[in-house]
């Protein structure tokens, strides 16, 4: 098997390429567990770090949207893509042409790409829980309609329909996820609107100060790093029977408050890690957050497997043992 992943420098393109790469297997075009000969790292810069030495692992640097370089890394060989590369939130939301340039035309041309290969391949997109917006149910479920309030929620909508529809055709095996807020994730801050919902974890705990730009009572679905990896390895072994009108399914989140994150900081740290927690309000930020789901699950997909994080003090426990070591060391 070759499986490529776009957007492999980023923390869950390295992640699932590492899993991948000690599980050395994956459900193939046959139906059966089969053994994973190749994986491709695609993305505009090589990994930071850099992963271990693996002769299975190859790693390109090329634009998502340069179908001359897509053409060559999905090639003839290729058995699974996982799509992960985009323009987080806050970033497409500022920058209109260039969230529409990466979110959207990037996934059609990767799309186009696997449908030019002789066999379709199995394609997991991901998806955010900022396709939904508006009024709200308490709880958002695979039911509730997606109106997205923002250009990265859109683009990530018309990516669901296009990986449903290219599969409705044959020209790929799509499977599309709904992902909650992933929590926590290493490495600095970037434009998501979401940002904080790892800075005022990892940061307190690394002994640096963040900010929380929306208030305490704020509302999340949030998954962990390592539930994510499950939900995508989970997602794209299952078989194409699973899906019927629809090729997306919604990851179960755990819903929690702004201020339990906090008190699960202070659980793990003290007082001390949490004084470190400067609250500035931000309207735009607020306005974004407040717009998507802050409950969020699917008994479909719990019935499927999916699960979701027992609780807020285990991710931050999660953290702890897979990410900080590494966070501390690169200050």
């Amino acid at each position: 098997m070759q499986v490529v992943i776009t957007g492999g420098a980023g923390f869950l393109g390295r992640r699932l390429a590492r899993t991948l790469l000690q599980r050395g297997a994956l459900v193939g075009p046959s139906g059966d567990v089969e053994p994973i000969e190749t994986v491709v790292l695609l993305d505009t810069t090589p990994p930071e770090p850099a992963l271990s030495h693996d002769p299975r692992l190859q790693v390109v640097a090329g634009d998502i949207t340069d179908r001359a370089t897509l053409a060559q890394v999905i090639d003839a060989h290729t058995t699974s893509v996982f799509h992960f590369a985009a323009v987080v939130s806050a970033a497409a939301e500022a920058d209109f042409d260039l969230g529409m340039r990466i979110n959207l035309h990037g996934t059609l041309a990767v799309l186009e790409a696997c449908r030019a290969l002789p066999h379709p391949p199995r394609l997991l997109f991901t998806s955010s829980i900022a396709s939904f917006g508006g009024p709200l149910p308490a709880v958002v479920d695979q039911t509730t309609p997606q109106t997205p309030e923002n250009s990265y929620g859109t683009q990530k909508a018309i990516g669901e329909l296009l990986v449903s529809d290219y599969s409705r055709k044959g020209f790929v095996d799509g499977r599309a996820v709904r992902l909650p807020t992933i929590v926590v994730r290493p490495g600095r801050p970037n434009r998501a609107a979401s940002s904080f919902a790892s800075s005022i974890v990892r940061e307190p705990l690394t002994g640096l100060d963040a900010v929380c730009p929306v208030a305490p009572d704020t509302r999340l679905a949030i998954l962990s790093p390592r539930r994510a990896i499950e939900a995508f390895i989970l997602a794209h072994n299952l078989p194409a029977a699973t899906f019927a009108h629809t090729r997306s399914l919604l990851v179960p989140g755990l819903s929690v408050q702004v201020s339990e994150m906090v008190a699960a900081v202070q659980h793990a740290a003290g007082p001390d890690a949490v004084q470190r927690i400067r609250w500035q309000p931000d309207a735009d930020i607020q306005r974004i957050i407040s717009s998507w789901p802050g409950a969020f699950t699917s008994q479909h997909s719990l019935n499927l497997g999916f699960q979701a994080d027992a609780n807020m003090d285990a991710i931050v426990q999660a953290f702890i043992e897979d990410d900080l070591p590494a966070q501390r060391a690169s200050l």
